[in-house]
């Protein structure tokens, strides 16, 4: 009976290791496909068709429509359970009048949630994208910007919901996760200079790298009849272990055109210095730049979510999912070189 109870011990015992093994290789080898597919054309085309209409009065830096947007963003992270690294309930980093040139500004904000990281939550991925507008035109049309950047905004949403879907399942990110939507941009890049140089709410050099959505919804002139692409700029600029990571991203779930042409140093647009990562860059943090390029409707009254290619913002969406997936769970966080 001694005998028989020793062997059954034993054997519970290989049971229990092998099972906790079997759990611990299957977190291993999750495929994030199944939470990019929660990043869907249907969810971002209702989001978009509420945060570019008229209500928001083209949420312009300070006005009465950009806090409308602002609370628009809250209530879609307190509906998804995720929550703000501000305070509990408190999503706003607030930037006070006297930071913005334009005395007209009587203070702005931008909207800060964050999934903790489950084995490094000191070190950060940011993920960003614009929430401001141009506002009104002197003749009352009202710019919706759904393209810039409304696209970016409701992509950054689905992105949380679909990480935090990971988390709830037992697979958050190794690494933090930051979803940055910063104001002011359209006046200068406002918001996300004010995180970098002002209030970083996660220190700058526990900052691996900056994702930053800046119009994805629309298909440029270059691109009329091709397959889905994205302009991206750089990616290869203070890290190319980033740039490769992202090229074998794309190779592996997307198989998007990735083109580089306004990545040239001497590209006369210089985009690279017109977004926010560029708060970033200047701080020697890696950056990519997700971009459509220009087209007809650019910061005019047109700019509407029904020119939106929803397909492509899909697409797009899930594959820097993909890329800040890979970042946030490689073993060690990129190199600056």
């Amino acid at each position: 009976m001694k005998k028989l109870a020793i062997l059954l011990s034993a054997t519970l015992l290989i049971t229990s290791c092998s099972s906790s093994q079997n759990k611990k290789k299957f977190k291993q080898i999750i495929d994030p496909k199944v939470y990019a597919k929660t990043i869907t054309a249907n969810e971002l085309k209702d989001m978009l068709y509420v945060y570019a209409s008229d209500k928001f009065e083209g949420r312009q830096t300070g006005e009465p429509g950009q806090k409308k947007a602002i609370e628009f963003i809250k209530n879609k992270y307190i509906a998804a359970e995720i929550p703000s690294p501000i305070a509990k309930g408190d999503y706003f980093q607030e930037i006070p009048a006297s930071y913005f040139n334009n005395k007209k500004i009587k203070g702005s904000e931008n909207v800060l949630a964050y999934i903790k990281g489950s084995e490094k939550p000191n070190e950060v991925i940011i993920i960003s994208a614009h929430l401001d507008h141009i506002g009104v035109s002197k003749n009352g049309d009202i710019n919706n910007g759904a393209d810039d950047d409304g696209s970016g905004t409701v992509a950054i949403l689905e992105i949380a919901e679909a990480f935090k879907a990971a988390e709830k399942e037992g697979h958050g990110p190794k690494r933090s996760i930051l979803f940055l939507h910063v104001t002011g941009e359209e006046i200068g890049l406002y918001g996300s200079k004010y995180y970098a140089d002002e209030d970083p709410i996660f220190p700058l050099k526990n900052t691996v790298a900056d994702l930053n959505i800046d119009m994805i919804g629309r298909v440029d002139k270059k691109h009329e009849n091709g397959k889905n692409y994205l302009y991206l700029i750089g990616s290869d600029k203070l890290s190319k272990e980033l740039h490769n990571i992202s090229e074998e991203v794309n190779k592996t779930y997307s198989n998007l055109e990735l083109d580089y042409t306004f990545n040239d140093d001497n590209d006369p647009n210089r985009f690279y210095y017109r977004s926010d990562h560029y708060n970033f860059a200047k701080n020697n943090i890696p950056v990519i730049f997700y971009f459509n390029g220009i087209h007809d409707d650019y910061h005019k009254a047109s700019d509407t979510p029904d020119k939106i290619n929803y397909e492509f913002l899909e697409a797009r969406s899930r594959l820097i999912f993909h890329t800040a997936w890979e970042l946030a769970n490689r073993d060690e966080r990129i190199k600056v070189d």
